[in-house]
């Protein structure tokens, strides 16, 4: 019960918190001071007291679509483990679900964004389908990978199962998945150099030009289901890169937290030092993120 509780309350509290290490992050490395840490709460709350306003040309798929893409989140999050505790529901195969409810998620975010009738949002929906073809394959082949050194479909003793001794003996094909799961993390969550969050520009946005005719509560949970999302893939990415367990019960979400906390820094480091890439160059990225997750997946089946 106490592992669900801190569960529960990680994935509710945490994610924006991420949003405000980056933030403050790339803050330091321009010189700044930037906003507070808790930034991304105040945004949160602030818009959830506003009103919404909705076009005409509108129908039901723009007013649910924040709604159904923030639920797909949260259910996926329920999938996920955190730390060295298994998920609060698991199942052989959740994986599958795991996968396509961010596949949901996206299908009524682009569903939404043409339901406007807007250009720049049937542009921005438009890169958002291409772009997710090419990062579906990286993703299931480090779930094969993963099948694979684990010997389960249940994402709880995937990514619950001890990897350091996999690391000493497969050293070389997780490697290359971290490498790939970091591009694919990058890429799925709208950051730099594949997406600027913080852009304006409709001609340059993928994942922004989206959302431009949401307003109020409706927005809110865009934000917060788009920071959820960061939080979800970034523990994916944690138990593999930072694979440290060491079985106590408290000292182990400890851990946790100060893992993501390491990759939300990591994540300012390289959105500060990195430009946006050219978007006829995104997707030689995604593809090359396919091949290093492919060739681990090869290694570890020799």
């Amino acid at each position: 019960m106490t592992d669900l509780l801190i569960h529960l309350v990680l994935i509710i509290c945490m994610p924006p918190l991420m949003l405000g290490i980056i933030g403050k992050t790339k803050a330091a490395f321009a010189g700044r001071v930037g906003a507070p840490y808790l930034q991304p709460y105040f945004d949160l709350f602030k818009l959830l007291r506003k009103g919404s306003v909705f076009s005409s040309t509108t129908t039901w798929i723009f007013r649910a679509g924040p709604i159904i893409t923030l639920a797909a989140t949260i259910t996926a999050a329920l999938l996920i483990p955190l730390g060295n505790h298994p998920s609060p529901i698991s199942f052989a195969g959740d994986m599958i679900l795991f996968a396509y409810l961010f596949g949901l998620a996206r299908f009524f975010t682009m569903a939404a964004a043409l339901d406007t009738g807007s250009s720049f949002e049937g542009m921005g929906a438009a890169r958002e389908a291409t772009f997710s073809c090419l990062v579906e394959p990286t993703l299931f082949f480090a779930l094969i990978v993963l099948c694979r050194i684990s010997g389960s479909l249940s994402l709880s003793t995937m990514l619950t199962h001890s990897l350091v001794n996999i690391w000493f003996s497969a050293g070389a094909s997780l490697v290359l998945l971290v490498a790939g799961l970091f591009i694919i993390l990058l890429a799925e969550n709208c950051r730099i150099p594949f997406d600027d969050p913080n852009t304006h520009l409709e001609l340059t946005m993928i994942h922004e030009v989206m959302v431009l005719d949401h307003s109020g509560p409706a927005f809110g949970y865009i934000l917060y289901g788009a920071a959820m999302k960061l939080f979800i893939l970034g523990a994916f990415f944690i138990h593999i890169a930072l694979p440290f367990k060491t079985g106590d019960h408290l000292l182990d979400w400890g851990i946790f937290i100060i893992s993501m906390v390491a990759l939300a820094i990591t994540i300012g480091i390289v959105e500060s030092i990195m430009a946006r890439l050219r978007l006829v160059r995104i997707p030689q990225l995604l593809v090359a993120a396919s091949i290093l997750t492919a060739f681990s997946m090869l290694l570890i089946l020799r």
